[in-house]
C-alpha cells in the first residue's frame, strides 16, 4: 500500500464537500427505513430491488467512495462488494462511512458508532470466579427491566451498532435473556453471548439457536479439572463447562473458548489450545488479567513482562507455523508488535497483523492497514454496558462516561472526552506514547486505568515498561 495513495484519499475524504456530502448520506431515509447510506449499499450489492431518488444518488456516491478507498489501501471495490452480501458487513460498511464522516482517515481508525457493544446484563451469576471483574454473585443487583433493556438495543441499531455481546455475572441466569437475544437478532444485530458454559444445556443450546444467537465465548481458565476450578471458586465446574462446549459446537454455534491467564495457568494455555482443537471450537482467545472487581484480591497472581512475553510468542508461533486448526487471538494488544517483530526479517509476502477481533492476513502493500485497524478498542471500536445502563470504555475499565437510559448514546460515542482521549495514540505517556507500535498496539487502557489511574500511562504488562511494572510492585 502507497503512503502516497492513503494520504490522497485522506484529502479527498477530509475536504469540505466530501464531508459534507458524507455527513447527508447519514440521514434516516423515511422511505426505505433505513439510513441513506445503508439502503444505498445494500442496492449496490442487489439486496434491495430498488431505493428512493436520493438514496441512489447516495447510491453512486457511496460505490465511489468506497472504490477510492479500496485502491488507497491496496484492495479491490469487487472484494468490498462479496463481503457486501452478508447484512452484517453492511451494517459495518454503513458504519465506516458514518466513521469517514465524522473522523476522517483517523489513524486508528474510529466508525461512526461501535462495532460492538458488550452488555453486561445481570451481575447474578452461578459460580464465584476469583478473577471476576464484575465482582458477580448470586444476588441480583440493580439492572434493566425487560422493556428498558429493549429500549437500549432500539438505540443502538438507529445509531448503527450491528454487534451486541450480552455478558455478566452469568447472562443465562438472566430470565429475560432469550427474550433480548430475540429481540436484538431481528433489528438485525448479530447476537454473542459470553457465558461460563456451565449452564449450557441441550434444552438452552436450542433456545439460544431459535432467538438468533450466532456466537458462544465460553470461559475455560485450564485443562484440567483441577485449574478451572480452582479459578472458577465451584466444583464440578470444568466437566459441566466441557459438556457446554460440545453441545455449542454441535448445535453449529461460532464457538470461542476464553482464558483469562494469570501466572499460574499460562504455561498451561499450549495444553488448553490442543483442548479446544479437540473439542472442535473455531477460536481460542487469552484475556489479559486485569485487576479489577475481585480480581484487585489476587493482583499478585498477574504475569510478568517477561511471562507476558513469552506467552506471546508462544502464541504467535502457534498461529504463524498453524499447528492449530484453532484461530488464536488474545486482548493483549502487544500480540500485534510480537507479530510485527517477528515477520521483520520473512521475505515479502502475507503477514499477519493480530487484532481484537481477527487475525486478519495482509499482503506488504497492505501492512500499513494495520495502523487504522489495530490496537485497544476501549473507546474506540467498543464499549461497554453495565447492568443498570452506565456506559464505560470496557468491561474492565471501571469508568462512567454515561448511561445508556440518561444520555444519548450517539452523542456520547461521537463527543466524549474520554473516548476522543482514548482514540488519540499521540496522547500516550512514556514509552507507549514513543514506541513506534503505538498505533497497532497503543497498550491496554483498562489495565494502565487499573494500575495507575490514569488511562493515559503506559501499560505495565509490556515488556517495554517492565521497569513501572516492578515499581507498582514495590521491587518485589
Amino acid at each position: 500500500m502507497s503512503e502516497k495513495m492513503v494520504m490522497l484519499f485522506k484529502g479527498l475524504v477530509e475536504n469540505k464537500p466530501m464531508r459534507f456530502l458524507l455527513r447527508a448520506s447519514t440521514h434516516y431515509c423515511e422511505k426505505d427505513r433505513a439510513p441513506a447510506i445503508k439502503a444505498a449499499l445494500e442496492k449496490w450489492v442487489g439486496l434491495r430491488k430498488s431505493i428512493c431518488g436520493s438514496c441512489l444518488l447516495t447510491q453512486l456516491f457511496a460505490s465511489a467512495v468506497i472504490k477510492m478507498g479500496a485502491r488507497a489501501f491496496g484492495a479491490s471495490s469487487e472484494e468490498v462488494r462479496e463481503k457486501l452480501h452478508d447484512r452484517y458487513w453492511v451494517n459495518a460498511f454503513t458504519n465506516v462511512l458514518t466513521g469517514l464522516a465524522e473522523f476522517g482517515v483517523h489513524k486508528p481508525f474510529v466508525p461512526g458508532a461501535p462495532f460492538l457493544v458488550v452488555w453486561d446484563i445481570t451481575y447474578a451469576c452461578n459460580l464465584r470466579c476469583k478473577h471476576c471483574y464484575a465482582s458477580a454473585s448470586q444476588s441480583l443487583p440493580d439492572e434493566l427491566t425487560t422493556e428498558e433493556a429493549k429500549q437500549v438495543i432500539d438505540e443502538l441499531v438507529s445509531i448503527g451498532v450491528p454487534i451486541i455481546a450480552f455478558s455478566g455475572g452469568e447472562p443465562l441466569v438472566r430470565k429475560d435473556i432469550l427474550q433480548l437475544c430475540r429481540y436484538a437478532s431481528r433489528a438485525g444485530m448479530y447476537v454473542a453471548i459470553a457465558t461460563n458454559g456451565t449452564l449450557l444445556t441441550s434444552r438452552m443450546v436450542s433456545a439460544l439457536k431459535e432467538a438468533g444467537v450466532q456466537f458462544l465465548q465460553i470461559s475455560l481458565d485450564g485443562a484440567s479439572p483441577k485449574t478451572h476450578d480452582s479459578f472458577r471458586g465451584i466444583e464440578g465446574a470444568f466437566q459441566a463447562t466441557i459438556e457446554g462446549i460440545k453441545r455449542a459446537v454441535e448445535a453449529g454455534f461460532f464457538v470461542n473458548i476464553a482464558t483469562t491467564v494469570t501466572h499460574y495457568n499460562y504455561e498451561e494455555v499450549p495444553e488448553i489450545i490442543s483442548l479446544a482443537e479437540k473439542l472442535g471450537v473455531d477460536w481460542f482467545m487469552v484475556y489479559n488479567f486485569v485487576p479489577v472487581g475481585r480480581g484487585r484480591e489476587i493482583v499478585s497472581t498477574d504475569m510478568t513482562p517477561d511471562e507476558r512475553e513469552a506467552l506471546l510468542e508462544t502464541l504467535w508461533s502457534t498461529l504463524s507455523h498453524q499447528k492449530s486448526k484453532v484461530n488464536v487471538l488474545t486482548t493483549a494488544p502487544q500480540y500485534a508488535r510480537v507479530a510485527l517483530q517477528n515477520q521483520l526479517k520473512a521475505e515479502s509476502g502475507e503477514k499477519i497483523v493480530p487484532t481484537h477481533f481477527y487475525n486478519p492476513k495482509l499482503s506488504d502493500r497492505l501492512v500499513k492497514l494495520a495502523e487504522f485497524i489495530g490496537g485497544c478498542g476501549a473507546g474506540r471500536f467498543y464499549f461497554a454496558i453495565k447492568p443498570n445502563g452506565d456506559i464505560h470504555p470496557c468491561v474492565f475499565f471501571p469508568l462512567k462516561v454515561g448511561n445508556a437510559l440518561e444520555d444519548d448514546i450517539e452523542e456520547l460515542w461521537l463527543k466524549n472526552s474520554v473516548f476522543r482521549d482514548l482514540r488519540d495514540k499521540d496522547k500516550l505517556k512514556g514509552n507507549c506514547g514513543k514506541c513506534e507500535f503505538r498505533y497497532v498496539c497503543g497498550g491496554c487502557r483498562a489495565r494502565a486505568y487499573n494500575y495507575t489511574g490514569d488511562y493515559l500511562s503506559p501499560d505495565p504488562g509490556c515488556i517495554k515498561n517492565a521497569e513501572l511494572f516492578w515499581e507498582l510492585r514495590g521491587g518485589s
